[in-house]
């Protein structure tokens, strides 16, 4: 599967305070037993470049893959608890319908309409991790800091669950490939998109608070939205 990462476009008319963040969007492909840790792979991949307290750097093998690790509890509990969200979902969906995800050549996903053979139980979920700044309300007759979000990144996850060794060996491939793109995909636009990250103000804890959360996918959401590959 192809690993694609995409930014929003944004109106130039706006201001700067109006203006929505960038979004990135990342493709992850998994099989039931191994969607936990990759997931978690690269979550703690996005939060290795986002997370800002003094860390010693630390990694992780996923799928044969070294990965950055963030040594965090408070984080590390967040990531747990989303992704085990996550798989009930997931979980949910395999059970209750009969979706089909195939691995075909050069690893890429299908649904049973566009392919002759393919891996039935497969569903469908995605995470949305966002960074907020604290800022100061500016509105009439409020007090007190308002959290503004200056980056979202968004985690679609599509499941395969294999069922003869020649369907496990392609969704292993697939698993592998996209695996890589998407980490690489994280570095590469974690460095080359920094000018919007706000100024550190602190020192020590986290200067920026962040959200993990299960999105519901409405169509609608999703429609309505530009991007640019």
């Amino acid at each position: 599967m192809i690993a694609a990462a995409q930014t929003r476009i944004q109106d130039p008319s706006r201001t700067m305070d109006q203006q929505e963040p960038p979004e990135f969007i990342l493709d992850v492909f998994a099989d039931p037993r191994s969607v936990r840790e990759i997931v978690k792979g690269i979550l703690h991949t996005i939060f290795f470049h986002r997370f800002f307290p003094p860390l010693t750097p630390q990694t992780r093998e996923v799928l044969d893959l070294t990965l950055p690790y963030v040594d965090d509890d408070e984080l590390e509990t967040m990531i747990e608890q989303r992704v085990a969200a996550l798989e009930r979902q997931l979980d949910a969906q395999r059970s209750s319908s009969g979706n089909t995800v195939s691995a075909g050549a050069g690893g890429t996903t299908t649904t049973a309409a566009s392919a002759s053979t393919g891996t039935p139980g497969g569903g469908r979920g995605q995470l949305v991790v966002q960074f907020f700044e604290k800022r100061r309300r500016k509105a009439w007759l409020s007090r007190g800091d308002e959290e503004v979000c200056w980056e979202c990144w968004t985690i679609k996850v599509t499941v395969a669950e294999p069922r003869t060794e020649s369907e496990r060996a392609k969704v292993r491939s697939a698993m592998e490939q996209t695996l890589h793109a998407t980490a690489m995909k994280v570095v590469t636009f974690a460095n080359n998109h920094k000018d919007h990250i706000p100024p550190i103000t602190t020192q020590g804890a986290n200067p920026f608070p962040y959200k993990i959360n299960l999105d519901d996918q409405k169509e609608t959401s999703w429609a309505t939205r530009m991007r640019i590959y």
